[in-house]
């Protein structure tokens, strides 16, 4: 119908990142002001703020589950934060993504002047590879909802596919004439 259901207001600054839990009626709000809230989508309230990071909030994400969400920070950290609690474990790492399929793997989009993305182990904070290919900034990375995909988005103007399973760039999606900011 085109109807606004709820207004959602409480970040100091501009909402960089969103995400849907897929199991609840949630939506978390990353933001410039360094933190992240959680919203009831019936209620039109907010549940929770999430605090911790010392700088901009620019990626975060709900697990399949829907009991974990993943924030990624120009602090250069990523935290996961137990949705019940609001409690935190901080890897050092730069941007992430959950992978669709249970698995806990996390993407890194290094934001400042990183040309690839770094696939991390989110329980023990071990690396598993690094996803080469761009020649500008890599500015978004997502897995696909199967978990067996990661795409990246660039300041070179273009897009990555990747196998998920081999670490192999399966696509090159090129034709846009400036930065793709945003992969979904």
């Amino acid at each position: 119908t085109g109807q606004c259901y709820h207004t959602f207001r409480g970040h100091s600054a501009e909402i960089v990142c969103l995400s849907f839990n897929p199991q609840s009626t949630l939506l978390a709000t990353g933001s410039m002001d360094t933190t992240a809230k959680l919203w009831d989508l019936e209620k039109g309230e907010e549940v929770a703020t999430l605090n911790g990071h010392s700088a901009e909030i620019i990626a975060l994400s709900f697990n399949t589950t829907g009991d974990r969400i993943i924030t990624g920070s120009f602090d250069h950290t990523v935290a996961v934060w137990d949705v019940g609690t609001g409690r935190t474990k901080s890897l050092d790492l730069e941007a992430t993504n959950k992978n669709a399929t249970g698995k806990y793997e996390l993407c890194e989009a290094a934001m400042q002047c990183c040309l690839c993305v770094q696939l991390w182990n989110a329980e023990t904070g071990t690396h598993i590879a690094t996803l080469a290919g761009h020649s500008k900034e890599v500015l978004d990375v997502c897995f696909d909802y199967a978990g067996q995909r990661i795409a990246t988005a660039s300041a070179d103007g273009s897009a990555r596919v990747y196998n998920a399973g081999t670490k192999q760039c399966i696509a090159k999606l090129e034709g846009h004439e400036d930065e793709i900011s945003k992969v979904s």
